[in-house]
This record gives structure tokens, sequence and C-alpha cells, in this order.
């Protein structure tokens, strides 16, 4: 409780700076709006349904692609951290390398195969999230107590049990990290993504109203992006509490091995 009151009086006291600037003229209110007219200028934008379109279509774009990642991440992370011998160096290191490759760089490449359309936007998506769910899932598998497995043998538990019920389970919380950091990078690759190429989306709108200098309105799209983004972090706190014990840190470390 006293963390959500200092992290919510500290946004408060942002907000509140950001009006007082603005009604001050400490900034130009023609650049910087104040908060208050930025706010409502954004519920007006809902009600009249200028946004409420172009938000669902970056979150459909940004969750598709974050779905896609952990599909092709979760796997990709198990077999980074359980590559038998001399692969697992250059497996890893080649996945390290990958994942330094700019999006915006092969945004362009993309486009040649796969035009300027749904599909290249949700793969850019797709690979700007790919990375952060592989290398928390190798991590969670790299750290799973040798112990826990060996037990897991004794009692006679077959290879399909141990990765489900030992491996999986013990590694979800870093899994889920991955997966947090993930959407997140999601709808900002995606905002950029929108603004390079595209008909639809937040970033395609805010690029619209940069052409026709309305400042008012970017600064609403960006609320309204920031609100998103803490709303997509909440729930995946709220699914992540739900559904992985509290206690599920035992299975990870605990013998130091």
């Amino acid at each position: 409780m006293r963390r959500f009151f200092v992290s919510t009086l500290i946004i408060v006291l942002f907000f509140a700076l950001w009006e007082t600037a603005s009604r001050l003229y400490l900034v130009n209110p023609a650049f910087v709006p104040p908060f208050s007219r930025v706010a409502l200028n954004a519920l007006r934008m809902f009600r009249y349904g200028a946004l409420a379109v172009h938000v669902r279509a970056s979150l459909f774009r940004a969750l598709l692609g974050t779905a896609a990642a952990v599909v092709l991440g979760v796997p990709l992370g198990i077999g980074i951290s359980s590559a038998w011998g001399k692969l697992k160096f250059p497996l890893g290191s080649l996945s390290d390398l990958l994942s330094h490759l700019s999006p915006f760089l092969l945004f362009h490449i993309v486009i040649l195969f796969l035009g300027i359309g749904e599909a290249a936007k949700v793969s850019i998506a797709a690979w700007a999230c790919l990375w952060p769910v592989a290398f928390n899932t190798a991590a969670g598998v790299d750290n799973i107590d040798r112990l826990i497995l060996k037990a897991g043998r004794a009692f006679g538990g077959s290879r399909r049990d141990l990765f489900f019920k030992v491996i999986l389970a013990a590694a979800a919380p870093k899994i889920f990290t991955g997966i947090r950091i993930s959407a997140g990078y999601s709808l900002l690759m995606l905002v950029a993504a929108e603004m390079m190429g595209g008909r639809s989306g937040l970033g395609w709108l805010i690029l619209n109203y940069q052409v026709n200098f309305r400042l008012e309105n970017i600064f609403s799209i960006a609320l309204v992006i920031a609100l998103i983004g803490i709303l997509l972090d909440a729930l995946l706190v709220w699914v992540q509490k739900k559904f992985i014990p509290g206690g599920i840190e035992v299975y990870v470390n605990s013998s130091g091995a």
C-alpha cells in the first residue's frame, strides 16, 4: 500500500506540474497544452469515435504480435537453455546477435516480402517481443533447482511430467516477466511501424495529426497509449498472481545448484 501511495503521488505531482507550467505560461500552451485540456480532449475523441477505432486496431495488432512472440519465444528459450553441449554457446550467441537487429531496419526488409499490410506490422511487433520472452525463458530454465529434477525422476516422473510439472512450472515466473516486458515493447514498436506505413492505428493517427499540426490531439493519443500500457501491465500482473502460486520460487535455485 505504501508503494502504491508513493507511485500514485508521484504521478499526480507530475500531472499537477504539467498543468501549472502550461497555465502559468512557463511553457507555451500552444506547444504543451494543459493536462486537463489534453485529458478532456481524449475523452471527446473517444466519445465521437475518432480514437476508439484506431485503439482497437493497434491493440489487436499488438496482442497478436505478443501472442506470436510467446508461441515462438518459449520453445526458443527452452532450446537455448537445453541445447546439447557444443551447440549451446553458438545458439545463444546467434540469438543474442539477432536480438540486437533493429526492428525499424527490418521493417523495410519485411515490406519487400509482406507489403505494408497487417502481416508486416504484426511481424515487427512479434520480432521486438520475441527476445525478452526467449531470454527470460532460458534464464528461468537455467536456474531450476537440479535437486527438484532428480526428485521428480526418483518418483518415476516421465519426461513429459518433468517438462510440464517441473520445468515449465519453475520457469513460469521468468516467462511472465518476459511477457510483461514484451507487451510494452509491442505497443511502442507497433505505433512506430504504423507511422512508417498504414492507414489505421494510433501511429498513423499521430502522424496524421502531426502533419496537420494538431498538437493537442497528439498529446491526447500519447496519454491514451501510456494508459493502455499501464492497464496491460496490471492485467498481466493479475494473471501471474492468479495462476502462478506465490511459493513457486522454491523451485528455482533453492539448493544453490
